[in-house]
């Protein structure tokens, strides 16, 4: 089955860090371009991060220079490391492919940041 399964949320001290993971089954996703997504409560899902099959990497200017997506091929996974957390990073995360005919989504995964 083909699938993408993201990991690590819990929470979290402001200016503290966490890393999520996201774990591709079914297949490899090696030649895929990969993007973190996340979702405030009550609002629309936003772009957080993508790496591309190359390892390029683009961030939305709120996480520039706190957070870093990168990939494992090997072990088939792609994190987002989050640092310097602040209250407003508090949201469910995704990460998301376009494979083939569809758009692949985990299940998400909750990161809260509060004292």
């Amino acid at each position: 089955q083909v699938q993408l399964v993201e990991s690590g949320g819990g929470l979290v001290q402001p200016g503290g860090s966490l890393r999520v993971s996201c774990a591709a089954s079914g297949f490899s996703l090696r030649s895929f371009g990969m993007k973190w997504f996340r979702q405030i409560q009550g609002k629309e899902r936003e772009l957080v991060a993508r790496i591309s099959s190359g390892g390029g990497t683009f961030y939305t200017g709120s996480v520039k220079g706190r957070f870093t997506v990168f990939r494992d091929n090997d072990n088939n996974t792609v994190y987002l490391q989050m640092n310097s957390l602040e209250p407003e990073d508090t949201a469910v995360y995704y990460c998301n492919t376009p494979y083939f005919d569809r758009e692949l989504w985990g299940q998400g995964t909750q990161v809260t940041v509060s004292s």
